[in-house]
């Protein structure tokens, strides 16, 4: 009989989202009348914006046509949407960001997942606590952990916590560690980090000869000018750092599919016979051999993001899930609650009140509010007795939602 890989069944009982969707179901099927209003999963509500919508409508009339048909693309992505993201999200930053070491993909989660494919099963990975569940998972079910603990946390990794008490911003190793996953704007704190904490990240790494895989998925929401928006942005972060982006939250394609990672070219790792591989060189052909790149369609939509149109209504659609955000945080922070994060970040990191733990939480927003959010232990052990809101929902939506919890608490 075949056999399975076993790392698989080392895996908590079900992924976060999935259990929040199975509490929601029963509770609709017991509760048909009632309105839910869903805070949970960070998916965005509103259109795609109208210049991503014209151009991927005029791709789609050029498929149409045998001499403006479009087959197989490059599986780095097209040139002239990797010189614009070059040009406009890290040069124009001052990062030294060239158009090939940019790959285009249909996710910065698949990316996060699938960039283990190139790493080695030996080395100490650093995961903060709490933490986006992909960078635990994928390295599970790699077989780079052992089985976890009652708490959740797995053998194997090391788990950095952060907390109200270091400003969700994790403290450095005191052991050596080889890969080290952050994500700023954080999810699901949504907690930044200051160029002195990413400096100290870097030179740490440096000296450690570790690689930091930085997810940067949410830099559109940083409204701050003295944060920064990549690890590039630091001296010395393309000699030890992977960065991941989308076009999910801040354009709207979570449904469209459209991220790209940067890989530094000159960016090194050790083989195991000690010498020196260009990771660049790996990944890329990683991608070449497993992904057959994103749609022509979909990439001219991206592209449409640079337009100066599309900088405007993507712009908007930031500032739109941004107000979302400040009005949740002063709705709950008027009810009591101890509120963080949702001023350079879409989400709102709430503290559970009166002692409740997070599912508890959860259930009594449910079955008394209607309103779904995200339980914080889903996101490591730290994160007992937290919540997650997100500012992914229509201003009606947001209202109403603040409306219901207020009145119950």
């Amino acid at each position: 009989m075949v056999t399975i890989n076993d790392n698989y069944l080392k895996l908590k009982a079900g992924y976060l989202f999935p259990e929040i969707a199975r509490r929601v179901s029963a509770f609709a099927e017991e509760n048909p009348d009632a309105q839910i209003i869903k805070l949970g999963i960070g998916d965005v509500t509103e259109p795609l914006p109208a210049a991503c919508r014209t151009a991927m409508i005029k791709a789609t009339e050029a498929m149409g046509q045998r001499e403006t048909f479009h087959g197989y693309g490059p599986e780095q992505g097209y040139l002239w949407l990797r010189e614009k993201v070059a040009r406009l999200d890290f040069q124009a930053r001052g990062c030294d960001i060239d158009p090939s070491e940019i790959f285009i993909s249909d996710g910065s989660k698949c990316d996060c997942g699938n960039i283990l494919d190139i790493f080695g099963k030996d080395n100490k990975i650093a995961v903060t606590d709490p933490v986006y569940p992909v960078y635990v998972d994928t390295n599970v079910m790699a077989g780079h952990t052992g089985p976890a603990d009652e708490t959740g946390k797995y053998e194997g990794l090391v788990y950095l916590p952060i907390s109200a008490d270091n400003n969700f911003t994790a403290e450095l190793p005191t052991e050596k560690v080889d890969l080290i996953y952050l994500c700023f704007p954080n999810n699901p704190t949504g907690a930044v980090a200051t160029k002195d904490h990413l400096k100290d990240w870097v030179d740490y790494a440096k000296a450690n000869g570790a690689l930091i895989l930085f997810d940067a998925a949410y830099e559109a929401f940083i409204t701050d000018s003295e944060i920064p928006h990549s690890i590039y942005e630091i001296e010395g972060a393309k000699d030890c750092a992977i960065e991941f982006r989308s076009f999910s939250k801040n354009a709207g394609f979570t449904g469209t599919r459209c991220a790209l990672t940067v890989v530094p070219k000159g960016l090194a790792g050790k083989a195991s016979d000690g010498s020196d591989i260009e990771i660049w060189r790996l990944w890329n052909r990683r991608q070449s051999t497993k992904f057959n790149g994103v749609s022509y369609i979909v990439q001219r939509g991206a592209e449409a993001v640079y337009s100066p149109e599309g900088q405007a209504q993507t712009r908007d659609l930031v500032e739109f899930y941004l107000e979302n955000a400040r009005i949740i945080r002063n709705e709950l922070t008027e009810v009591g609650m101890s509120v963080y994060g949702g001023v350079n970040a879409p989400y709102v990191w709430v503290q559970a009140p009166n002692g409740l733990s997070s599912w508890d939480f959860f259930d009594k927003l449910l079955y008394n509010c209607h309103v779904v959010g995200t339980p914080g232990s889903g996101f490591g052990a730290a994160g007992e007795g937290y919540f997650r809101i997100s500012a992914f929902n229509s201003r009606a939506n947001v209202e109403a939602a603040m409306q219901r919890i207020a009145a119950k608490f």
